[in-house]
């Protein structure tokens, strides 16, 4: 009796000097996570979206024809409502990635730093911070037109106000050069919590600029002042010169930190996508060594055979997504690259905007695209009649165009809006289609229709309605 009367009097005591609330924590599951954590959870959905092959999320490898689907070929015939992948998207970027930016930000803005070169680090972080918002901005202006802005990611705000798309694009820019200008080269930043440059300030800089030049190209045709404006500023400050420039994410071997075209062609166990004969027709012709890089011979032969646009092929019958890309769980997950930059380059000079010659960073892009896949022959190819930019067939739009396209086959987006600023390659809505028209944008979401039906309705009359053929304000 005496030892219990012990026991109790110690719980007492203790019980005394801890306050009840205490007792309900939940020690293992913290209330505030670190700013640098927030970033590296935003890099890494940002970076699973533009991998993803998945078509809850991302279209683009079909939409840009590059692949078609086997089974399953709603998404190759445009149908987005079904498996509301817009509401998907725009979920995943504004909660997934854009929301953990800014608790990022905040989290950093609001610590207090011990020495001059913690707070020099915390200060590039928020610059880094808001290079990776521009980017993600201007993906959602060009993928859907005018979208929330200026009231987004405010919680006490459900019912934001749409922006017009052409006035972020001015604001993104401004964003853009302020953050550049707030770079310090000569400090550090994230350090391995950075998973796409380890923490390399300068790097940062260079994709800004990159992220820049491509900014004003995408402007070429609305604004052709600003634009060479913009791409001579970027230029001048340091683009992207090697592939070892490239941002990439670099994934890991096992679930969940695979690159996501591993669980999507691999693990899923599904045989979904295959080649498609878009780009197998353009690419065989040209004995394209790339081929190898790209697809796998179809199944029992020595050729490389892609399926029918939008209709259904068999699996075993067709070219498939090559081992290297669709087994290969840490396949790099390539976000901006010098393959981009030498295109617009060539761009740029076509239009005037640079006092450069459209050939030189012509054959620049093809031959980064060859070293890009380690593939050899990038000279003989370029002397081919149908590939040097002086005997290529059309003008310059087709030229850069058509190659462009084939060298950006490992971004979805970037060839689906390749082909919807210049028009070529010249590609066709597959026959089993109920549209007459290759998209140029998403439709909006199906839940900001239902629960933000006012501002929707501005935005959608805005732009000049919500349907997939709509051009957005670059294109015009």
């Amino acid at each position: 009796m005496k030892k219990i009367l012990i026991i109790l009097m110690t719980f007492l005591v203790i019980a005394s000097c801890t306050k009840l609330e205490d007792l309900n924590k939940d020690t293992k599951a913290p209330t505030e996570v670190p700013g640098v954590t927030l970033f590296s959870a935003a890099q890494k959905s940002f970076a699973d979206q533009i991998a993803s092959t998945n078509v809850n999320y991302n279209v683009y490898k079909l939409w840009s024809q590059y692949w078609t689907e086997t089974t399953y070929t709603d998404e190759a015939n445009y149908d987005i409502i079904n498996r509301t992948i817009a509401d998907n998207v725009w979920r995943e970027w504004y909660r997934d990635v854009l929301v953990d930016f800014k608790q990022a930000g905040i989290v950093i803005g609001a610590t207090t730093y011990a020495t001059p070169e913690e707070e020099a680090a915390a200060a590039n972080q928020l610059q880094i911070i808001e290079i990776c918002n521009v980017f993600v901005y201007e993906r959602m202006v060009t993928l859907f037109g005018n979208i929330p802005y200026t009231e987004a990611l405010n919680i006490d705000n459900i019912l934001p106000v749409y922006d017009d798309a052409a006035t972020i694009y001015a604001d993104l820019l401004t964003r853009l050069d302020a953050a550049i200008a707030g770079l310090n080269t000569n400090a550090g930043s994230f350090g391995d919590a950075d998973l796409f440059y380890h923490g390399d300030v300068a790097a940062w800089k260079l994709f800004a600029n990159t992220l820049k030049l491509k900014m004003g190209i995408i402007l070429s045709d609305a604004d052709p002042g600003k634009a060479a404006t913009v791409v001579n500023s970027a230029i001048d400050g340091g683009v992207f010169t090697s592939n070892a420039d490239n941002c990439e994410m670099v994934y890991l071997g096992s679930p969940p930190n695979t690159n996501p075209l591993y669980v999507d062609l691999t693990l899923s166990g599904r045989q979904d996508f295959i080649g498609s004969t878009i780009i197998t027709d353009y690419m065989n012709p040209l004995e394209d060594p790339r081929l190898p890089a790209y697809f796998t011979f179809a199944p029992d032969t020595n050729v490389y055979l892609g399926g029918v646009y939008g209709h259904s092929n068999p699996y075993s019958e067709f070219s498939h997504i090559a081992d290297a890309i669709a087994t290969v769980p840490t396949f790099p997950g390539l976000i901006l690259s010098y393959v981009e930059a030498e295109f617009y380059q060539a761009e740029a000079a076509a239009r005037g905007f640079t006092n450069d010659t459209p050939e030189e960073h012509y054959n620049h892009g093809i031959e980064a695209s060859f070293d890009y896949w380690g593939i050899d022959g990038a000279a003989d190819y370029l002397a081919k009649p149908e590939v040097a930019y002086a005997t290529a067939e059309g003008d310059w739009k087709q030229k850069i165009g058509t190659q462009a396209w084939i060298a950006f086959y490992n971004n979805g987006y970037l060839g689906w809006t390749e082909w919807r600023r210049l028009q070529y390659p010249a590609l066709s809505p597959p026959s089993t289609s109920e549209f007459d028209y290759i998209p140029l944008r998403f439709t909006y979401p199906v839940f900001e229709q239902t629960l933000n039906g006012a501002n929707y309705t501005q935005a959608a009359s805005a732009i000049g309605g919500d349907v997939m053929n709509t051009k957005l304000f670059f294109l015009k």
